[in-house]
């Protein structure tokens, strides 16, 4: 069967092979057998004699990545062991033909290599930072800077004039149910909630309405308010000091931090360094312009993300 090669991708990795096998190992010496080769990484093809492996699957698999997410799970393995049967006729055609001797490939096959050292280093260096200690002592600084900070939970009807808003005002002070005026009034695609906010601190709010929401009483409805979404009525529900969550909770947010910080502290000091020449520009912009320590983007080491935005989109900066 012949196969079109999936788009590959690059970053760093995590070794499932490698863990895969390990883990054969204990069972085996567990049990008392002698280890075979054989056993533990079997040959499931062989091309021109060129064998290939359980294990040279594996890593296809991790190096293809989203590219097979598609693939019928019960012939995933059969597909990508074509493409690797495919992979290995087609090399030894370009050998044949001294593809390896173009400019081209060497740069191209420079760069992989340079790259897959990069990723393998970064790699390392995060996961050695990532101790449970280093990881309690960035949730304590943060949660130092969260616990005790106001949060409010409001409610909001928001629409396009103040005419409007008055007149909801109105029906509001006569007794009107604030959660059934907001599923028919407003214009904020939250309105379904009944305008429910969520809780919220002051500066993931627009200033105008932070001003008057946390001024509020709760239980209390404002006056109309405007700014640059529109007409806003506002009804507070409840306030409190904001809680830190708890570690377990942040914990992979956390060690992804901990470990983009360790990789960029890495780079900028072997940056420190070495000797850099840039040779498009003159030495003093070069200096002033230079990039500071980044490490590229990879599976293991995503950019931490941020806190996430409450549920009424409209109301925020």
């Amino acid at each position: 069967m012949t196969t079109s090669p999936p788009e590959t991708k690059t970053g760093l990795r995590l070794g499932l092979a490698t863990l895969a096998a390990t883990g054969c190992l204990v069972a085996v010496l567990a049990a008392g057998l002698p280890v075979r080769a054989a056993e533990s990484d079997p040959v499931l093809a062989k091309v021109n004699g060129s064998e290939i492996h359980a294990s040279d699957v594996a890593l296809a698999e991790e190096e293809l990545g989203p590219s097979l997410q598609q693939m019928d799970p019960s012939t995933r393995k059969d597909n990508v062991l074509s493409f690797l049967i495919d992979m290995k006729i087609v090399s030894k055609a370009a050998e044949d033909k001294k593809i390896e001797n173009n400019d081209d490939f060497k740069k191209r096959l420079a760069f992989t290599r340079n790259r897959l050292l990069m990723d393998s280093l970064l790699a390392s260096e995060g996961k050695a930072a990532t101790t449970d200690d280093a990881m309690k002592k960035v949730y304590e600084e943060a949660a130092k800077q969260i616990t005790g900070e106001q949060e409010v939970r409001a409610r909001h009807i928001l629409v396009e004039t103040e005419d409007e808003a008055k007149a909801i005002k109105s029906e509001l002070d006569k007794g009107a149910d604030f959660a059934e005026l907001a599923k028919k009034k407003s214009k904020d695609p939250g309105a379904s909630d009944g305008g429910d906010l969520g809780f919220f601190t002051k500066e993931q709010m627009v200033p105008e309405f932070s001003a008057v929401a946390f001024t509020l009483e709760p239980g209390k409805i404002s006056d109309p308010v405007k700014s640059q979404f529109g007409w806003h009525i506002i009804k507070v529900e409840e306030k409190r000091n904001r809680k830190a969550p708890d570690f377990e909770q942040v914990k992979a947010q956390i060690e992804t931090y901990v470990t983009r910080k360790a990789q960029a502290d890495y780079v900028a000091k072997l940056r420190e360094a070495a000797k850099v020449e840039r040779m498009d520009k003159p030495a003093a912009d070069a200096a002033k312009d230079a990039p500071k320590a980044t490490t590229p983007p990879a599976d293991t080491a995503k950019d931490a993300p941020k806190p996430a935005d409450n549920k009424m989109a409209p109301a925020k900066k």
